[in-house]
């Protein structure tokens, strides 16, 4: 096997693992929930026995995904100006260290809220720092030929470290719930270590070729007129085109601003946005949901987070999916609609269905996972590594970092929106839960319609309305299944509006008030 290709594969191995901890180490506070807070007296752990419980653990969310967001941005700037292999070491270490902190708690007999908190928000700033640096690797590593199959394999490891992170935590949850932490902590804190030891980021550290390079510039291969051609007109649009970056081989940051302007950086964000509130509200609060739903037993915690491992064993099989049809059909957006629009149904069937018994609720949650986790999937790591590596950047593989960052870190502002309202709504029932999810996944269905009827235009526009109106109609009918009028008023005015906004939408883009020059998406 040619060199190049080991270091491809290990590459792939390597940040599959390293990022596996990351997720590892995020899981244990969604499994430890239930044991702050109890249902019996003097048995939860202060402050979390308190008549709010459910806003102060979703006030614990809100401060760790609030801070990951806002430091996602800050990651992306400093992973393009930086080794990435430092950095990534020093995130990693952080992020042991501070996942640590939160189970020392139990051993220093910690009862403060403030403590919680601030280790939460140090928490998600330095795990920031883990996916700007894995993506731009493995994109440099990785031409753009197959990427939605090679990452939507290697993506699987959010879905494979939230399973060790469910079985870990769990297995010291009812006996000693600060193991939960610290045991994750240790791990993704040796991972670092490795990480600064074998980690190569770019091929050109190991004197091998850019495969994104070789994607833009033809090859001249002796007696291949048209691929001369090919080389010579290119040559020929280069000479009139003023390059994002200067000099064709020297790698320059990108602005914040630049990378804005990528068609299709800003759509897919907000696509994003609320893919990531749907999939992050069950990461943080799925065993918690699965345990009310369960008959009352002394190790019912740790069967709720061994059976929430499901949705994310759903997750993987729609991940790889996605990535599969996405690279066979060359539709990311369109693949992202179908998967939306099939997870709204989903959702609503597993929340009315699923605690029938247990093979069932098994079966919806594996359903469930591959169609919430698919898109987001999806978006994070093929669509953001095709934008990452944009024609307009000419092979800079250093402004992946930035795209990368601007579509998650807008994404995991809904990521930390969805398990704060979730602490908010829980009190009224979780069927209002679920109704926020659904309403969060039609919003991502609309963006991605946005998106394709931005690239096609004409029948796809008529189509896409159609899609509107029955998605709506699916909220309506929600309405009587919730039993509550206010909700039902409620969610018929936003339908009504949704419907506004969208019909409004579609025709100022089929009249060309809205511009679509250059609008090249992913589609």
């Amino acid at each position: 096997m040619p060199l190049f290709f080991r270091y491809k594969l290990f590459i792939l191995i390597f940040t599959f693992l390293a990022y596996m901890t990351f997720h590892l180490s995020r899981k244990p506070i969604s499994v430890v929930k239930n044991v702050l807070h109890q249902n019996c007296t003097n048995c939860s752990w202060a402050p979390f026995g308190q008549s709010n419980y459910s806003e102060l653990l979703g006030s614990l969310d809100y401060a760790f995904l609030f801070a990951y967001a806002v430091g996602m941005f800050i990651s992306g700037h400093l992973a393009e100006r930086l080794n990435l292999r430092y950095f990534l070491c020093g995130g990693m270490l952080l992020s042991g260290l501070f996942t640590a902190l939160f189970g020392l708690a139990r051993y220093w007999k910690i009862h403060s809220l403030p403590y919680f908190i601030v280790v939460q928000v140090f928490g998600g700033l330095v795990q920031s720092s883990g996916w700007p640096s894995v993506v731009t690797c493995v994109a440099n590593w990785n031409g753009k030929g197959n990427r939605g199959v090679v990452m939507g394999i290697w993506n699987s490891h959010t879905s494979v470290g939230n399973i060790l992170g469910s079985l870990i935590s769990g297995a010291f949850v009812n006996d000693n719930w600060g193991l939960s932490f610290i045991v994750p902590g240790v791990i993704i804190a040796v991972m670092g270590v490795l990480i600064f030891i074998f980690l190569v980021p770019r091929p050109e550290d190991v004197g091998c070729p850019n495969p994104n390079m070789m994607d833009l510039q033809a090859i001249d291969i002796p007696g291949s007129i048209q691929e001369k051609e090919d080389e010579d007109k290119k040559e020929e649009e280069d000479d009139i085109t003023i390059p994002l970056v200067e000099g064709q081989h020297k790698e320059e940051p990108v602005t914040f601003l630049r990378a804005l302007k990528i068609p299709g950086v800003i759509e897919f964000s907000l696509c994003l946005f609320f893919a990531k509130l749907v999939s992050y509200t069950f990461l943080f609060w799925l065993p918690s949901y699965i345990r009310s739903t369960m008959p009352k037993t002394q190790d019912m915690d740790e069967k709720a987070a061994d059976l929430s491992t499901f949705f994310d064993v759903g997750g993987i099989v729609g991940g790889v999916a996605a990535g599969v049809i996405s690279d066979r059909t060359g539709g990311r957006a369109s693949i992202c609609l179908v998967m939306l629009f099939l997870a709204a149904p989903m959702m609503f069937i597993y929340q009315h269905f699923g605690h029938i018994n247990s093979a069932l609720n098994i079966g919806l949650l594996l359903v469930c996972g591959a169609f919430v986790n698919g898109p987001y999937a999806l978006i994070t790591t093929a669509v953001s590594a095709d934008l990452g590596t944009h024609p307009q950047l000419r092979g800079n593989a250093r402004a992946l970092a930035t795209v990368t960052a601007i579509i998650d870190g807008t994404g995991s502002m809904g990521a930390a929106l969805g398990p704060l309202l979730t602490g908010l709504i829980t009190p009224y029932g979780w069927q209002n839960v679920f109704f926020m999810l659904i309403a969060a996944d039609i919003c991502a269905l609309l963006v991605s319609v946005y998106i394709i009827v931005s690239t096609h235009g004409g029948i796809v526009r008529v189509i896409s309305q159609q899609a509107s109106v029955i998605a709506c109609s699916s909220v309506i009918a929600y309405c009587p299944v919730s039993f509550t009028w206010r909700t039902a008023g409620v969610s018929g005015f936003l339908t009504l509006v949704f419907l506004t906004i969208f019909y409004t939408y579609t025709n100022m883009i089929a009249t060309d008030v809205m511009p679509r020059d250059g609008m090249q998406f992913p589609s």
